[in-house]
């Protein structure tokens, strides 16, 4: 239970506290492995022999694997346990993160990465579930949830600049050999504070929906992949998307007839859960596929260093690191739709602001810090909003599933963002300049893709703001002033 603070507002317990140290460091951990190896990438294929083509899959393998099985993983710790699921996926984690510190072969490595893309999708949704039942829903939620997303959106941030560091001065083993004492202390407090409300109802698993699925989203991915080696008029791509089309459509089907649905399509169709993961998908593609783009404009426009460049990013995380620390505040006040739109506003308005950007190197690194600043301020007000309303008005039983999706939609939106908007930028780059390596060339489509970038997000706030019905629009959150205490 939480105590009161003078003011009359709840705070958190010592007990609670803990719990959320535990929880979000588990968060912190899985965002940063995504973009810790980025930068270690070349040094990892130089040692062991990895050619350059096949370097992607260090990332894609544990995109696949997390956004393939986090659906289904979440919805087994409804069924048998989300504590025992979160220990094992920690347990897979540190093992897996130990294996790829000491690859000495390219399948090795590549092993690695799959068990951590595993461990990912185990435990995400399990501790998102624990986050969300551990804490009564309203003000108390609403701020684990804002610190949950400053993390996140941190950990993206400081991986990047983390893994350069890492690898310059120690080597890129210790990029996956850094989880293995966080996971080990994890490990050793997280039974002893983390309790399971969940009841273990031992229903049967829609095996035919997570089949499904899993290879509905293994053909997206792969599509969207594709885009980037064939381009988009290529058999292999068409044939990939259209097969995850057909697949999601069958995935619909299989769910609204199944007894015991993977994922109940009565949930999939409120508003608060599609709208809240439309955002969800759209903010975490979108940031990252700006993110990409910034740092080619940073590298080939304004030849600026890799270590340069991530400092460039610095400030984008602490006004994410901002963002969570008043998240809370902001949704008490004008609830979870108006925060979400909002959000939006702020990371397409940032975002098209970089249509100015030129050659300048002084201008150029100024203006990314303060644009950046501003979107990433925006970003977590719309994590940390569009989880509330995926999770916000079901019963302890289906956290796991709301959870689920919503890890999924971050999952999935990870892997396409990147490819999408690449892929426009060199569309526009070698399609109307006679040299697309030129800078001019590299510049106007790093701004294209930006425009589209934006555009996207401002669109996608529209949507929400116009189709979000009324009543369902703000949830109804206990109004109290904000605490001073966490």
């Amino acid at each position: 239970m939480s105590t009161q603070t003078k003011a009359g507002s709840p705070a958190l317990t010592g007990r609670q506290r803990l719990i959320l140290t535990l929880l979000l460091g588990a968060q912190f951990m899985f965002a940063l492995d995504f973009s810790i190896v980025t930068v270690a990438l070349p040094a990892m294929g130089s040692e062991l022999g990895i050619a350059n083509s096949d370097l992607q899959w260090i990332i894609t393998l544990f995109a696949l694997s997390a956004a393939g099985l986090v659906l289904l993983m979440g919805r087994i710790g409804d069924y048998y346990g989300r504590k025992k699921m979160f220990l094992i996926g920690m347990v897979l984690l540190t093992i897996s993160s130990a294996i790829g510190g000491l690859a000495n072969t390219e399948s090795v490595l590549f092993a690695a990465r799959i068990g951590q893309g595993i461990a990912t999708a185990i435990t995400m949704p399990a501790a998102l579930s624990l986050l969300t039942t551990s804490f009564e829903e309203g003000p108390l939620r609403n701020k684990a949830l804002g610190l949950n997303g400053a993390l996140l959106s941190l950990g993206f941030a400081v991986g990047a600049v983390l893994g350069g560091v890492l690898t310059d001065l120690l080597g890129w083993r210790f990029t996956f050999l850094i989880n293995v004492p966080v996971g080990i202390i994890i490990l050793l407090l997280a039974p002893l504070v983390i309790s399971d409300t969940s009841e273990r109802t031992k229903q049967k698993l829609d095996v035919p929906g997570a089949v499904t699925l899993t290879l509905g989203l293994l053909a997206l991915v792969l599509g969207v992949t594709a885009v980037e080696q064939q381009g988009w008029s290529s058999p292999t791509t068409l044939g990939l998307l259209v097969a995850s089309a057909v697949l999601g459509v069958l995935f619909w089907n299989i769910e609204a007839r199944s007894s015991h649905p993977l994922a109940a399509v009565t949930i999939l169709k409120r508003p608060s859960v599609f709208l809240g993961n439309l955002g969800g998908l759209v903010t975490f593609s979108m940031e990252s596929g700006k993110v990409f783009l910034l740092t080619i404009y940073l590298q080939k426009v304004l030849d600026s260093t890799a270590f340069a460049t991530g400092l460039a990013f610095g400030v984008l995380g602490a006004g994410a690191f901002t963002g969570g620390l008043v998240a809370a505040r902001i949704l008490n006040r004008i609830g979870a739709k108006s925060t979400l739109v909002l959000g939006l506003t702020l990371q397409g308005l940032s975002t098209l602001s970089f249509l100015f950007l030129g050659m300048d190197m002084a201008i150029g690194f100024t203006h990314i810090l303060v644009a950046t600043a501003v979107g990433g301020f925006g970003h977590v007000l719309c994590i940390v909003s569009y989880t509330v309303a995926v999770t916000s008005g079901l019963p302890d039983s289906e956290q796991g599933l709301a959870t689920g999706l919503a890890a999924q939609t971050q999952q999935i939106a990870f892997t396409i963002g990147t490819p999408i908007v690449s892929a426009i930028a060199l569309l526009v780059s070698t399609n109307n300049y006679v040299n697309p390596a030129a800078i001019e060339a590299v510049l106007g489509g790093v701004h294209f893709g930006l425009i589209v970038n934006s555009l996207v997000i401002l669109a996608t706030a529209l949507t929400i703001l116009v189709a979000y019905p009324r009543k369902s629009a703000e949830i109804p959150l206990v109004q109290t002033k904000p605490s001073r205490s966490i």
